[in-house]
């Protein structure tokens, strides 16, 4: 890794590291933004892990698991009816909108995010690949039939209207704690066409990432000509393994993250800074030595 000095504290991005950043967008054409949950934690959405890239808390339940305990679905939903909420309330914030910015002049060719809350295509990014699916979505795992996920949350509130009003503390992706056995009489939804089981239109963790969706991906990696990975530890291999790939065909690899990354031996240079504080000052510089022609 460059050793471009990193700012005094996490909130700081040097004028330097500014400069090199800027550098690169402005040589490469084709920079693919990989972001991660750091990214919107500025809209109030928690993230999973701490600087040092350590998981918070309890594992999330796993893919296999929900569809194979009605008591797991049951926890799954609960906790989900109280945390989507603030997940859907939540609105992009100024990293959000500096990469929409960026794309709209021509120096970022398309988002790969790890992230499932929809806040950049809300901030106007056009190409955007969502890796591990949408929170806002639901679908049947018998005929098909996808639900939008705030029709799904009438339901969930209007079945189980005692829980709907408890206070619980709220977690990554929609998630929300509870005491245990408070879901226990809890109404899970199914489908209305098929009485099919329902389920996030999400990668759950355990369960891999859609063929289809994972070559999109693919492509788009060997496509740029650069990556800069905003808010992601890149601790799951899902989303490293793309920073690994645009590094082993010798093309440049930057982060802007406050913590560790497992790829930190992969990067050009990388500011250890939170995105919503460099993402604005970047695209500022970026348009202001494109020129008006950019």
């Amino acid at each position: 890794m460059n050793d471009i000095p990193q700012a005094g504290t996490p909130a700081e991005a040097s004028e330097e590291q500014l400069d090199a950043l800027a550098h690169l967008l402005l040589t490469h054409r084709k920079v693919l933004v990989l972001s991660g949950a750091g990214i919107s934690t500025a809209s109030g959405i928690p993230d999973y892990r701490d600087d040092d890239g350590v998981r918070r808390g309890r594992l999330p339940i796993q893919g296999e698991e929900f569809r194979h305990s009605e008591a797991a679905r049951k926890r799954y939903w609960a906790r989900s009816m109280l945390g989507w909420p603030r997940l859907a309330q939540a609105k992009p914030n100024a990293a959000h909108r500096a990469i929409a910015q960026l794309q709209a002049s021509g120096h970022v060719a398309a988002v790969l995010t790890q992230n499932v809350d929809g806040l950049h295509q809300q901030a106007g990014t056009r190409r955007v690949i969502e890796l591990h699916g949408s929170i806002h979505a639901v679908r049947c795992l018998s005929c098909g039939t996808l639900y939008e996920r705030a029709q799904i949350q009438n339901e969930l509130e209007q079945f189980n209207p005692a829980l709907a009003q408890a206070e619980a503390v709220i977690l990554p992706d929609g998630d929300a704690q509870l005491e245990p056995d408070a879901d226990a009489a809890f109404h899970v939804p199914s489908c209305s066409r098929c009485g099919g089981m329902l389920q996030p239109d999400v990668v759950f963790f355990g369960d891999g990432v859609p063929v289809a969706r994972g070559a999109e991906a693919e492509q788009a990696a060997r496509d740029c000509d650069a990556m800069l990975v905003v808010g992601s530890s890149l601790m799951v291999l899902s989303g490293f393994r793309f920073a690994r790939m645009v590094a082993e065909a010798g093309k440049p690899v930057a982060a802007i993250n406050r913590g560790v990354t497992r790829a930190d031996p992969l990067l050009a240079f990388k500011i250890a800074a939170s995105a919503e504080s460099v993402l604005p000052r970047l695209a500022t510089l970026v348009a202001g030595r494109s020129g008006p022609s950019a």
